[in-house]
């Protein structure tokens, strides 16, 4: 009984969220385990850019934690921040809005670090796990969260990640990484939001419509296994009303009510 409440539990998350979150979980303990190779999964731009490009690693290069408390640490503030984003931003209302999104701040960071190269990175998951924070923070003024018992401002969220990082061993990496998630979500953030409305130009990131017929593609496949004789349509439109949740994109374990308003 207690293992069918778990999983309903569980396929009761949201579904992007839960997936990668697990991905990242079990294929982490895999690698540190033993169990798979580290340079299948890991990121290094070099086999990318070959031929055969090995391009699973833009996957899987963002979805590998950190050794030790990393595994159970970088998973939870991973899914945290984009369970909350998935079900409850603003402008992440349809699931391959928060898709693009990825798309977009993953290949943001690659960017960033194949031209800047500080460092060779096996993963870029703390810069994923900054710049969802910080998208995450910035619909959350006048909010208080509290890190490492500290409390703070909500939008001081993703600078505190980064500098706490360097108090831990090979938190030289991580404060990079984090630089990196911290410059690709704002950039996001400008493109997406602060040029079309202070600047009067348009929405260079706007969702392509290929994404969307993607995601119907999928869930409809999905449906025709799981569930026969469901109309993709109408679920794929219930679901869409759906992710927009009035919890807020912040963890509801950081966040406490302060002074000011808020905004967005």
């Amino acid at each position: 009984m207690s293992d069918n409440t778990i999983a309903d539990q569980y396929w009761r998350l949201p579904p992007i969220s839960r997936t990668l979150a697990t991905w990242m979980f079990v294929s982490s303990i895999g690698l540190y385990f033993g169990f798979i190779p580290s340079h299948w999964l890991g990121y290094h731009s070099g086999y990318i850019l070959r031929f055969p490009p090995q391009v699973w690693r833009l996957a899987t290069g963002f979805l590998i934690t950190g050794p030790q408390l990393g595994l159970l640490f970088d998973t939870y503030f991973f899914y945290k921040a984009a369970s909350d984003m998935e079900t409850g931003h603003p402008r992440m209302r349809r699931k391959e809005d928060f898709i693009w999104y990825l798309v977009c701040v993953c290949s943001f960071i690659a960017i960033l670090d194949y031209f800047v190269a500080i460092m060779p990175f096996f993963a870029l998951t703390r810069g994923l796990i900054v710049a969802l924070t910080y998208t995450a923070t910035q619909q959350q003024q006048g909010l208080q969260v509290n890190y490492m018992f500290v409390p703070l401002p909500a939008p001081l969220m993703p600078y505190a990640m980064i500098g706490v990082s360097l108090l831990f061993p090979g938190g030289i990496q991580d404060f990079f990484l984090g630089l990196y998630g911290l410059v690709a979500a704002h950039m996001w953030e400008f493109l997406t939001r602060i040029y079309p409305q202070l600047g009067g130009g348009p929405n260079l990131l706007k969702t392509p419509q290929f994404m969307t017929r993607l995601v119907r593609a999928v869930e409809g496949r999905i449906q025709a296994v799981t569930r026969p004789g469901a109309t993709g349509a109408s679920d794929y439109a219930a679901g869409s009303s759906s992710t927009g949740a009035e919890t807020g994109p912040l963890p509801d374990a950081w966040r406490t009510r302060g002074a000011g308003r808020r905004l967005g």
